[in-house]
């Protein structure tokens, strides 16, 4: 399923390109850094640790704020990567960390965009923050042995009837989630009910 899924990206990629387009007549953030949706970033530098962490947007930004400020304290020579999907998410990182993170865009879901991304960036592992499901993007790292966590993780009964759909695929794309702390014990039994393995809660 996979597979279909991946050849079916590749086949709209030219139209996410144009969308792109689209959406930055309205704001002018989706033109900024482009290349960025294709995997070609900037190289982290190579000492210390790098942690990749993703946040959809602002409300995804703003709860990763905590953990943001307590890896710092913690682990200061840590190298934070903040990724969102929208110039809205980019804006408030910018906000909130100023120049204590590195924020990139979220490449597509396809192998080849991810798997440059990853070479160039280098992340010791990567916390999603919420739910954020992307198939290539969870098989990626499980072949680059990047640890995955889903932290502040949630999933509503209606996503869960969703996924229960197709539950197969959903259950391999689990298999490369390390770990999911999830806000709720209910939201954690549906991560299991679909084939997490790790600990929830």
């Amino acid at each position: 399923m996979r597979r279909i899924y991946t050849l079916v990206l590749y086949l709209l990629t030219p139209l996410l390109l144009v969308r792109l387009a689209l959406l930055g007549v309205r704001d002018h953030g989706y033109w900024e850094r482009w290349r960025e949706r294709l995997g070609f970033v900037a190289a982290l530098p190579a000492a210390g640790p790098n942690l990749w962490l993703h946040a959809v947007s602002v409300g995804e930004a703003q709860a990763a704020s905590a953990l943001v400020h307590a890896l710092r304290a913690r682990i200061p020579p840590i190298t934070i990567m903040v990724t969102t999907t929208t110039p809205t998410g980019a804006a408030m990182v910018r906000r909130l960390f100023r120049d204590e993170v590195r924020h990139c865009y979220l490449p597509f879901d396809l192998p080849t965009a991810l798997a440059r991304f990853i070479e160039r960036a280098r992340p010791a592992a990567l916390v999603i923050m919420e739910t954020e499901l992307w198939p290539n993007l969870l098989h990626c790292c499980r072949r680059a042995r990047i640890p995955v966590l889903i932290a502040n993780a949630r999933l509503s009964e209606r996503s869960f009837s969703r996924y229960r759909r197709w539950t197969g695929s959903v259950r391999g794309m689990l298999a490369a989630v390390t770990a999911v702390a999830a806000q709720s014990r209910a939201d954690a039994e549906r991560f299991m009910a679909l084939g997490a393995v790790a600990p929830c809660g």
